[in-house]
Parts: C-alpha cells; structure tokens; sequence
C-alpha cells in the first residue's frame, strides 16, 4: 500500500498493468475477481448500498480535490487498502478523456451472483452487445423495481467498465447472474415474456402478469428462438408513427414500465 507522498510512479508496475487490463478488457473481472468502479457518483452509490470496497485507487491531487476531498475519509475507511496512483498514471489506467481521480476495486462476488431469484421480477438480457443498451436497460430495470437481471451467454459483460458507467449505480441494486444457458431460465417462476414485429397481440392492450420476467434480445437478431419457445406470452408493442423499429433499450423501458401492477405496491 502506498501514501499520497510516495504514489506508484511506473507504468511496469505490476499492480499498474493489471488495472490497465482490468479497465481496458471488458471480461477481465472474471479472471481477476475485482471490479473497476470509477467517480465519485459510483463510489458514492456503492457505500449507500453498504458495498465494502477493496481498494481505493487516486491520486496525491484528490487531497486538493474540491469535489473529492471531503469524501476521502469516508472512501478510506469503507476500503481495505488505498493505492495512490500519480496523475498520469491514472488517467492511462482510466479510459475516460476526462478522468476524475478517484476509483476503487470491488469484489466481483459482491455484485456477481451464482444463482437466479426463482420467484423475483426479472430482466432477462439474451445476447444484448452494446454495452450502452446493457447498462440503460439495467437503470431501467432498478428504477422500475425489478430486482434481478440475467444475462445469458454472449452478452455484453455486466460488470465491464462501460455498463457500470451506463447502469449509474443500478449494478448496486440488482441481483446479478451472467452466463447462464438459456436452459437455466427453467429456474424461473415467474412467466417468461418477450415482444415481437409479428407477435397478434399489442403489449398495451394485453394484461400481464407480476411478477414477470421480461426477456429483451440481440439488438440485430431479436430473441433467439429457443428462448422465445420458453416465454408465455409474446406481443407487439403498437407504433403508429409507422416505424418498425425500436432500439433495444427504449423498446425495454416500454415494456418494463408496462407490466408494472399499479393497483398494488411493487416489490422492493
């Protein structure tokens, strides 16, 4: 562990390089076990969720920090061990243009989990790639009070830096479980439902079920149809501006907020 008076100078540091892959390779948590949180937002919705951290990663500056510096003790004391990075050592770890300088490492068994919520409301991700759309529909998912997202095999990685940053925080209220065959969804004991261009029925004029589990597909191939065999119900959501498409996420949002029970009080 180092102090803000001596920060790792090099960039053949060990410690150095495997944040670099663990920033730069999107699946690299899964070899490593760590996850790469990065700014003061995420760091601060991570403690609000009583998320310990296990290293605390800045730089000498974040003392001066107007934003930060109030924080630091309190990121201190929720964090293992504090790495002090120099300047431009951070933001070549970092792949944001404008890096804030303060970040922290997460166990990746604190967010990851082995095994799905049988009876939870679900987002079910099937091979979703864009990192964008993973993250904006798992925000989604939390603000709509679904408590678990399950991303099936060939989906983007969940914890990867790009969707934690697109998630906002939601990573830290969600039952996670990535990986999983699409035989594992018989696990589930909520219906299983899906949209479709040509499905006979429109998703506003349908009643459905909650709890549910809303299955959103490859942003080019739709649902696969092994999985849509799994589903209950499949349906149309109505666009009468005559479009016959919607991007994955703003099509997610709509049905997520559609099979919400507002008669009654949603589960937290």
């Amino acid at each position: 562990m180092s102090s803000p008076h001596e920060p790792i100078t090099s960039a053949q540091n060990p410690r150095v390089q495997r944040l670099r892959q663990l920033v730069r390779t999107p699946a690299a948590y899964r070899q490593q076990g760590l996850i790469w949180i990065e700014g003061e937002h995420l760091l601060t919705a991570a403690l609000e969720a009583g998320l310990p951290l296990d290293t605390l990663v800045a730089t000498p500056g974040l003392v001066q920090d107007g934003r930060c510096a109030g924080l630091l003790p309190q990121w201190q004391a929720a964090s293992h061990q504090t790495l002090w990075l120099e300047d431009r050592l951070f933001a070549a770890v970092s792949d944001l243009v404008t890096p804030v300088p303060v970040a922290a490492l997460v166990q990746s068994s604190r967010l990851i989990q082995p095994a799905l919520l049988p009876d939870a409301p679900t987002l079910v991700l099937d091979r979703l790639q864009d990192t964008g759309n993973v993250g904006s529909l798992m925000r989604t998912a939390r603000a709509m009070g679904y408590r678990q997202v399950l991303a099936l095999a060939g989906t983007a990685a969940l914890a990867s830096p790009k969707v934690m940053r697109a998630a906002q925080g939601a990573h830290f209220g969600l039952h996670l479980v990535e990986g999983l065959a699409p035989d594992a969804l018989a696990d589930l004991r909520v219906p299983l439902l899906a949209t479709a261009l040509d499905a006979p029925h429109e998703l506003h004029r349908t009643r459905l079920p909650w709890p549910c589990a809303w299955v959103l597909g490859h942003e080019g191939q739709g649902v696969a149809a092994t999985v849509q065999a799994r589903c209950a119900q499949t349906l149309r959501i109505a666009m009468p501006g005559g479009f016959e498409s919607l991007n994955v996420a703003a099509a997610g949002a709509i049905c997520l907020y559609a099979a919400l029970p507002w008669d009654a009080a949603v589960p937290s």
